[in-house]
């Protein structure tokens, strides 16, 4: 009964969090957070911060198999370089320049310091992911990047375990043999990848095929939780087991129900991992020890953030993209907690310091929300910045080039008439708004071949172009028809003028931007000047087939031609529709029947 009204206040907590610090502009990382503190340490309504950490920790595991899902192996091969280039130079730099103030100020031993140093350099996944979630800013360059830190800080995570009975004081009594602790996490590894390869998959069209909806949950919660704990049994990291299970599942014909099926799990078991954060927070050694806090924060997050920003730089990130992640990744990581603790158990440092590590990691994750705001004042509003171009899965029957207010309403329809759409679109702003709505929506240039093969213009049976501008859509236009000329094109039209010439090189269809939404705004207002709506829509019908038969006359005459079916003045009401037969006079109708009548007589 205990754990059941605990669970109540930590659900309701996190309900009146989530909106009030999205109102708030502060991100639902920050609201879970503060919650947890109120309802922990300062009003101790939940106790036991620790124990739930361990049970919500399944959160950022779930996260990191949802992320492996959508990384196919070609595609994490490729990232390579970021991952072991930046990452490895990341981790490494970070912990040697924070081992400098450590040693000089002797705060405490050499092996100890080699622990806390490496620690505190890496970065918090679950927040860094939910913030880049959040904003839609996973596939932006700086977004790939923070990511490709994350996953070698993660792989990281293993090393910094391994060494720590090598650094205890007591190492020597120890029964660990290194070699066959490496043999067993890399037999891990490869049970993993034969049973992702040759058994997941029949297994899960098994269970597709029974109907058992409930089952096919329980199996997904199987694999992810299954792969953790053999990862966790060989000396990794859950999180990474997670990860490995859900790229060797990439490619998978049961992704997509997969990463269904998880996220709701993972949604309410990330958000229980920062109300756990909250509730872990030790307020007491925060207030023994609040001036060594007050500078060790501030100056872990300015060394890490400076050397996150030249070390981007230095791999060629724009000056935009690598503010965004220094200021995404100043923070010290949840992988903190369990490092500090391992090292605090094996003796390598004091409880108490283990505690007061754990307070400086906490309060570094709380101040995440704040530096990502600063890092975004800091950026040069001129650069424009870049995506990452990839296609996986591109290909439909449409290919819409421009995700403009245009594109989005005829995606809509398209959508809602069960037509697969394939969007690209070549503004950052655009894509990052578009993927928070769930729009599958691709980074490129559609003035570009290489990108309209990769996004499958060979394949789309109609191309429409909603681009804005008339010289852009002109250039894609052109593209199109001269490198791919069976392709039927539908083009939105800039003006008249646009119009004329589209129609002059022979696109399949057209229309003005502007034409509809005119005729129905002019026909409700005839409306509400009380005109009858019959009539309304017979004069819109009229104006529309005159608009039509002066663009056929400016096509062959030029473009100011047909001026007289202009109307420049109120036109005196006349029927639009002519009469059926001519009237007939009612004097001769009743003059005949007279004269039938006495016919008959």
């Amino acid at each position: 009964m205990h754990y059941f009204r605990e669970a109540l206040i930590l659900l309701a907590g996190a309900v009146i969090a989530a909106p009030l610090a999205k109102r708030l502009g502060l991100g639902t990382v920050l609201g879970y957070l503060f919650v947890g503190i109120l309802l922990g340490p300062m009003l101790r309504i939940v106790i036991g911060g620790g124990e739930i950490l361990n049970f919500a920790e399944l959160g950022v595991v779930l996260l990191l198999f949802i992320i492996g899902l959508e990384l196919k192996p070609s595609r994490l091969l490729s990232m390579s370089r970021e991952i072991f280039g930046l990452g490895l130079a990341q981790v490494v730099v970070t912990g040697l320049v924070l081992m400098g103030p450590i040693l000089l100020l002797k705060l405490t031993s050499f092996n100890a310091a080699i622990i806390i140093a490496f620690g505190l350099a890496l970065s918090s996944t679950a927040f860094a992911l939910q913030i880049l979630e959040e904003r839609g800013e996973r596939n932006t360059a700086a977004g790939q990047r923070a990511f490709s830190i994350l996953l070698f800080q993660d792989l990281a995570i293993v090393p910094l375990l391994a060494i720590i009975p090598l650094l205890t004081p007591f190492s020597a009594e120890g029964n660990t043999n290194p070699l066959l602790d490496f043999g067993i996490a890399i037999a891990a590894i490869v049970a993993l990848f034969i049973a992702g390869r040759y058994i997941l998959n029949p297994i899960f069209q098994l269970i597709a095929t029974s109907g058992a909806r409930e089952a096919m949950i329980a199996a997904a919660l199987l694999v992810v939780l299954g792969s953790a704990n053999l990862m966790q049994f060989a000396g990794l990291s859950m999180a990474m087991g997670a990860f490995l299970a859900g790229v060797l599942l990439a490619e998978s014909s049961y992704r997509h129900e997969l990463e269904a099926d998880i996220e709701p799990f993972r949604g309410i078991l990330l958000a229980l991992f920062f109300m756990a954060v909250g509730l872990s927070l030790n307020l007491d050694v925060v207030v023994e020890n609040w001036l060594m806090i007050a500078i060790a924060v501030p100056v872990i997050m300015i060394i890490k953030s400076l050397l996150i920003y030249i070390l981007c730089r230095l791999f060629g990130s724009s000056h935009n993209a690598a503010i965004r992640i220094a200021g995404l990744l100043p923070q010290s990581g949840e992988f903190g907690f369990v490092i500090f603790t391992a090292a605090a158990t094996a003796g390598i440092f004091s409880s108490d310091t283990g505690s007061l590590l754990i307070a400086i990691v906490t309060v570094t994750m709380a101040l995440t929300p704040f530096t990502t705001m600063l890092a975004e004042r800091l950026q040069t509003a001129s650069e424009h910045e870049e995506l990452e171009e990839n296609f996986e899965n591109a290909g439909s029957d449409v290919l819409m080039i421009g995700f403009s207010r245009f594109g989005q309403i005829v995606s809509q329809t398209l959508l809602a008439g069960g037509t697969d759409v394939t969007i690209i679109d070549h503004s950052a702003d655009q894509i990052r708004s578009a993927s928070k709505f769930g729009f599958n929506i691709y980074f490129g240039d559609g003035a570009r071949k290489d990108v309209l093969l990769a996004a499958g213009v060979k394949r789309a049976k109609v191309v429409a172009v909603c681009t804005h501008g008339r010289a852009t859509t002109d250039r894609i236009v052109n593209l199109i028809q001269a490198e791919f000329p069976e392709t039927r094109l539908l083009v939105r039209a800039y003006d008249r003028a646009h119009t004329l010439s589209l129609r002059d090189r022979g696109v399949d269809y057209e229309i003005r931007e502007t034409l509809e939404s005119s005729f129905v705004f002019s026909r409700k207002t005839l409306e509400m000047l009380g005109m009858d709506e019959e009539i309304a829509d017979e004069i819109v019908s009229d104006t529309r087939r005159r608009d039509e038969d002066r663009l056929k006359v400016q096509a062959i005459e030029g473009f100011y031609a047909g001026n007289d079916m202009l109307h420049t003045r109120p036109v005196t009401p006349e029927p639009l529709i002519k009469p059926k037969r001519a009237a007939e006079r009612i004097d001769l109708k009743d003059s005949e029947a007279e004269a039938a009548e006495a016919k008959n007589q």
